[in-house]
């Protein structure tokens, strides 16, 4: 639904007519064939619920394997685009499928050892003091 358009009332001039409205388009039937737009669902994607991996969502995934031919296509897309660390976040997103349909992907491939899992690199929360002491002493000779 679109908000209500305001209007500016200038006192001597005529009203304009309003601009014609556009018609609305119906709405695609959800069992239609060929309908490329019609959202699959998710319980199809992952499958059934079962356990899932302790898998947050700065963990980074690398592909292991090649995609075997019984692969999901989602699956295949996953270990294509994890020929390079990306965290579970970034697959999420280029593959436009929620955090937890994602999770429970990567639990299957994680036991299928197509994909690795490792921790984000954590830094330290303060720096070196003979660090900070270096950087002191050299801003002090400028």
């Amino acid at each position: 639904m679109t908000p209500p358009q305001r209007r500016r009332r200038y006192p001597g001039r005529e009203a304009a007519e309003p601009p014609p409205k556009p018609k609305p388009k119906p709405a695609p039937k959800p069992g239609k064939e060929g309908d490329a737009k019609a959202p699959e669902r998710l319980y199809v994607v992952a499958g059934p619920d079962g356990e899932r991996a302790d898998i947050d969502l700065v963990t980074l995934i690398v592909a292991r394997a090649d995609p075997p031919p019984s692969a999901t296509p989602e699956q295949t897309a996953m270990l294509r685009l994890c020929t390079a660390p990306l965290s579970v976040a970034e697959l999420s997103a280029y593959l436009s499928l929620p955090f937890s349909v994602v999770t429970v992907l990567l639990t299957d491939m994680l036991a299928a050892e197509l994909v690795q899992a490792r921790a984000p690199i954590v830094r330290q929360a303060l720096p070196d003091r003979s660090l900070l002491e270096a950087v002191m002493h050299g801003l002090q000779r400028l």
